[in-house]
């Protein structure tokens, strides 16, 4: 599976601009749903592509086949940018409040709040994001009776599901304080990592493909969950001014963590292979836990919207209480 489609942290530039541009394109109350959507294009789109130039390379594998999809992709970008200067308004209303509480990251890492999100959400793309991603596929071939096209399967039943029910799980998570959605995402990935250690005692390639399946469809329900809780989530805790840093710095951390976790759980999986699942939904029930425990120190969204001030420390509440 590709970063790219990881809402938490893509790390890629175009990620980076794009969701600052989408917020100010709708309502704080729409912001869930435009995550959500952005997330399903994302994987329609990679899913969709990647086929499709499969096909033609392998139906045509030359060279001219290879230049013509990246004249092609190049011709996409070019389309998008004249939507975005054509259609898109220049907002600036933001300007109005730079001189508010600074305009730098440090007025970000000021925050508190904002950096403990970070922190424990590092964390949590750690042991949900990239134990599936990169460690599960080595683990189960060296430790279970599943074969390479049995992987492939179980990472479609995955991604599949995302693209189906994230959009439904947005209306569903609506229900839900942040605190609680938080907890149950964190309690299903820890469901999900101690099921693939179930999957070493099945003897039948079947069966353990099922399993596995199964916790692929958990894991997806988790990522639904999270993806439209943390990005609203950061974008309520940014002042409107320090909007685009506190979005950059969310994805920089998120970049940071995948590529911090395939490290870690190799370590962990060449010194002990069960560890790395145990382990894993120990931390995962531990933060769930926490945000269970935090109470209303996770502001709310209708908190933000009505400029009620939270509990805790940080450049919005300082800006509203001033207000």
């Amino acid at each position: 599976m590709d970063t790219a489609r990881r809402g938490p942290g893509s790390g890629r530039w175009g990620g980076r601009a794009r969701a600052p541009l989408l917020i100010t394109l709708v309502t704080p109350e729409q912001r869930a749903a435009s995550f959500a959507l952005g997330r399903v294009a994302s994987n329609l789109g990679l899913g969709s592509g990647a086929t499709v130039a499969g096909f033609i390379v392998a139906s045509a594998p030359h060279l001219r086949s290879f230049q013509t999809l990246y004249l092609f992709d190049a011709i996409t970008y070019a389309a998008l940018a004249l939507v975005v200067l054509a259609l898109v308004p220049n907002r600036r209303a933001a300007a109005a409040h730079a001189g508010a509480a600074g305009r730098g990251f440090r007025a970000v890492a000021r925050d508190r709040r904002f950096l403990i999100v970070i922190a424990v959400n590092i964390v949590l793309i750690i042991v949900g994001y990239t134990l599936f991603t990169n460690i599960l596929p080595p683990f189960v071939k060296a430790h279970t009776r599943v074969g390479p096209g049995a992987i492939g399967i179980i990472v479609l039943f995955n991604t599949s599901f995302i693209v189906i029910a994230q959009l439904p799980a947005t209306r569903v998570v609506k229900r839900m304080r942040r605190a609680q959605a938080f907890a149950a995402a964190s309690a299903l990935w820890a469901i999900a990592l101690l099921g693939v250690l179930s999957a070493t005692l099945i003897h039948s390639e079947l069966g353990a493909t099922a399993l596995l399946a199964g916790v692929a469809t958990v894991f997806a329900i988790g990522e639904c969950v999270h993806a439209v809780v943390l990005g609203p989530l950061v974008a309520d805790l940014a002042p409107p001014h320090l909007l685009g840093r506190y979005i950059s710095l969310y994805s920089l951390m998120g970049t940071g963590a995948l590529a911090l976790g395939p490290a870690i759980g190799g370590a962990v999986l060449a010194t002990s292979p069960d560890a790395v699942w145990w382990g894993g939904a120990l931390v995962a029930a531990v933060i769930g836990a926490g945000f269970l425990l935090s109470g209303d120190r996770i502001p709310e969204p209708l908190a933000v919207e009505a400029g009620v001030p939270d509990v805790g420390e940080g450049p919005r509440a300082a800006t509203q209480a001033t207000n």
